[in-house]
């Protein structure tokens, strides 16, 4: 849902004062629907799943949302969960993430398909976001886009209703569907 028509930037955004949660592309405020239950434990079940094998291997940290991440002064997105290499730390704000993480997952619903699919999609690739997950929770299934040599995404891995994904950023972290969609 767009609201208000002006061109936003990061500062705006900063002072805005309700508790809604916001996205800020290319200068236009999107207003973020409140996550499904089914969304949140999909995005809980991956985060957990992406968490331990960071932690375990010392590869940096993952975060979740809400966090705020900061592509330039008219882009602020709140991907679902976030991965920051250890050797880029540095981009780890006080208040937001300020820059290209390694790696971006976004659970897509169907109010934000086009955005997440389309619109996130050439955001991320054009800031040089090394990986890109996109999660369809109804279908049971898991993209994954890595930036190729020519710094476009291709696809890298995929899974839909069984089997696994693997990362191409996070080696060696393969993720069973089962466990990623498990309503247990």
């Amino acid at each position: 849902m767009k609201v208000k028509e002006k061109l936003w930037t990061y500062r705006d955004y900063l002072e805005l004062s309700d508790d809604k949660r916001y996205e800020v592309i290319k200068g236009r405020l999107y207003e973020m629907p409140a996550p499904t239950p089914w969304h949140q434990d999909v995005s809980r079940n991956l985060e957990f799943l992406i968490w331990n094998f960071v932690k375990d291997n010392g590869l940096g940290k993952v975060y979740y949302s809400p966090i705020d991440v900061v592509l330039s002064e008219d882009v602020v997105l709140q991907p679902d969960i976030v991965f920051v290499s250890k050797g880029r730390m540095d981009i780890i704000g006080e208040k937001a993430i300020m820059g290209s993480p390694d790696l971006v997952v976004e659970i897509v619903s169907p109010t934000t398909i086009r955005r997440d699919t389309v619109v996130k999609k050439e955001i991320y690739e054009s800031f040089g976001v090394k990986e890109y997950w996109l999660v369809y929770p109804d279908e049971r299934a898991i993209e994954v886009w890595a930036l190729g040599e020519g710094g476009r995404y291709e696809l890298y891995s995929f899974a839909e209703k069984k089997g696994k994904v693997k990362s191409k950023v996070l080696k060696g972290l393969e993720i069973d569907l089962k466990e990623v969609f498990d309503e247990g």
